[in-house]
């Protein structure tokens, strides 16, 4: 998802964004379902998804821990949420909050808790790490989905040419950082919030999108209306044109084949008496 500010804003969002997030929400979905393996979730477990999105992912999840588990998914987007509800059941719940204060959950409380491609936005890291650390169980589970500064996506490469192109990198400098991190990035964060059994691995995600239009409406959405904002509307038309254009040479029979670059992290609650 390209983004193009350090300053994120939540403001940005809009019902219509949140709609086309949940239309394209598959591409979030494929790359969640890398995500859950690991964590071996089983029957009768207590999830939390933080940054739920529209929900996709934490329906899949409820229908792995059965009626005897509890899956609860939060976002900051009250409009994303108000989709997910959509998605609600006994063993499902959907709340608005921020990973930085999970204050209406228990100590002790989840037996795994994730975040899918929603670690990079959050701005006190180490303070949403000790909450996590904070409602897990002893030897609960964590895993979550980053972008990674030293593997940018390839959409994200055509959008830095896109941008030049239109003669506007000078202009804008810098403001379309990676929101990410890097494994040495990772670790002590991890280590710090009191986790142990780290291990992350970098891996390549095939996208495929219909068209140029689609992939930048994915972009939109999923960047929550901070796609581009750096730019006036008459800019922001110069670039989108550019895009579509470089973004044609990745175009097979299939559509256009873009690669997604994601480090997977992993860590566990220490079990008591560890």
């Amino acid at each position: 998802m390209p983004q193009t500010s350090g300053a994120i804003s939540l403001d940005h969002d809009t019902p219509e964004l949140a709609r086309s997030y949940d239309e394209a929400g598959l591409v979030q979905f494929r790359h969640g379902k890398f995500l859950i393996g690991p964590l071996a979730i089983k029957s009768g477990e207590h999830v939390l998804d933080i940054g739920t999105g529209t929900g996709r992912l934490a329906e899949f999840v409820a229908g792995l821990v059965g009626p005897n588990g509890q899956v609860i998914g939060i976002d900051p987007l009250a409009g994303r949420i108000e989709i997910a509800r959509l998605r609600q059941s006994d063993n499902l719940q959907f709340h608005t909050g921020r990973a930085e204060d999970l204050s209406r959950f228990d100590d002790r409380q989840f037996d795994a808790v994730y975040l899918n491609s929603v670690f990079h936005w959050i701005a006190d890291k180490s303070g949403a790490l000790r909450e996590i650390h904070r409602v897990l169980k002893p030897g609960g589970r964590l895993g979550l989905n980053v972008q990674d500064p030293s593997r940018p996506h390839q959409s994200r490469v055509l959008l830095r040419q896109a941008i030049a192109e239109a003669g506007l990198a000078d202009h804008r400098q810098d403001s379309n950082p990676v929101l990410g991190l890097t494994d040495g990035e990772l670790r002590p964060l991890f280590v710090a919030g009191g986790f142990t059994d780290y291990r992350s691995e970098l891996r390549a995600l095939t996208d495929v999108h219909a068209d140029a239009n689609s992939l930048l409406r994915w972009s939109e959405a999923s960047a929550f209306g901070n796609f581009l904002e750096a730019f006036s509307p008459a800019e922001r038309e110069q670039v989108r044109s550019a895009f579509a254009r470089l973004v044609e040479t990745k175009r097979t029979p299939e559509g256009l084949i873009l690669e997604r670059y994601l480090r997977f992290a992993f860590a566990r609650k220490a079990s008591a008496g560890n």
